[in-house]
């Protein structure tokens, strides 16, 4: 029953903080551009709106391109219940460790015969096969001193007096991760989330197709993407006032503590998209090619300098 609990807890914090999260970073960057920008809890109503709409399913479409929405929703929350949050402790921490992250589903770009799905499918592939590698190497940075790929696992070490906050192997480790969640968001300078230019885009030429409910389950799915790898960021990296009992008193100051990181890596990557145009398609495996060296870098230095 306490299993089936903190499944039950956690589902609904992924799912009700996720939107939060991309409203929060929408609305921040409008307000560095000096423009009004979308409220914060804008995302919310832009689902609600979606699951309202009625979907418009091409004639060629198979039933890859139906099933595609579930599974990429399933299987992103399911990779999250891997992910401790405000506790140690995951709920589904036995089941997967950090390679759960690693290979989300991004099918059914070309199974509609779409021009632009082909187009955008073969970009994410380029990209996510030099930002996983990348994203590997800086969670096996810090698993090596956990001695377990276990999320949960590497927390409670990261919780000893033994273990040392930011140092040059962590920090080039974190570097390399914030490269990756950059690219593997979708986000500025590696694509930008906002226009639909055909030279341009990357993520958004895959859902196109895509309306209705199952246009609310893709996004819905890329927001806790987001959401994912940013409390991978601040868990493993500053795992400050993540409770070690579950305890109401514990549960609420973690709570707090992770939503205040959050926020803060937030601001970073809003100041990232501000301050940068993006990159051109061919100068973006340069960007993660210096994250995959940095992340490497990272690794060998465990060995190095332990």
């Amino acid at each position: 029953m306490t299993s089936l609990l903190a499944i039950a807890l956690q589902t609904l914090l992924l799912l009700a903080l996720s939107p939060l999260v991309t409203g929060c970073i929408r609305n921040w960057k409008a307000k560095l551009q000096n423009r009004r920008g979308p409220r914060v809890w804008q995302p919310y109503l832009d689902l609600a709106k979606f699951l309202r709409k009625d979907m418009v399913i091409s004639e060629h479409a198979s039933w890859i391109f139906r099933a595609m929405p579930y599974v990429l929703f399933l299987s992103t929350l399911v990779a999250g219940l891997m992910m401790p949050l405000i506790s140690v402790a995951a709920p589904l921490s036995l089941f997967g460790g950090a390679l759960a992250f690693v290979g989300l589903l991004a099918l059914g770009g070309l199974d509609p015969a779409s021009a632009f799905g082909g187009m955008g499918s073969s970009r994410e592939m380029t990209i996510s096969a030099i930002a996983e590698p990348a994203l590997m190497l800086a969670i096996f940075t810090v698993a090596i001193t956990a001695r377990s790929t276990n999320l949960s696992q590497m927390l409670l070490v990261a919780q000893g007096p033994a273990f040392h906050w930011l140092n040059p192997a962590h920090l080039l480790a974190f570097a390399a991760l914030f490269i990756v969640l950059l690219a593997e968001t979708g986000r500025i300078p590696v694509d930008n989330p906002a226009t639909h230019l055909e030279l341009t885009m990357i993520h958004e030429a895959m859902v196109l197709e895509y309306s209705g409910r199952y246009l609310a389950l893709i996004e819905w799915s890329a927001s806790l993407k987001q959401f994912i790898l940013m409390a991978l960021l601040v868990n493993i990296f500053f795992p400050l006032g993540i409770a070690t009992d579950l305890t109401a008193p514990a549960l609420a100051v973690s709570l707090a503590w992770f939503f205040a990181k959050l926020l803060a890596l937030a601001g970073a990557v809003v100041l990232v998209e501000t301050t940068n145009a993006k990159l051109r398609l061919f100068r973006v495996p340069d960007l993660l090619s210096a994250a995959f060296i940095l992340a490497a870098l990272a690794l060998m230095s465990t060995f190095l300098f332990q």
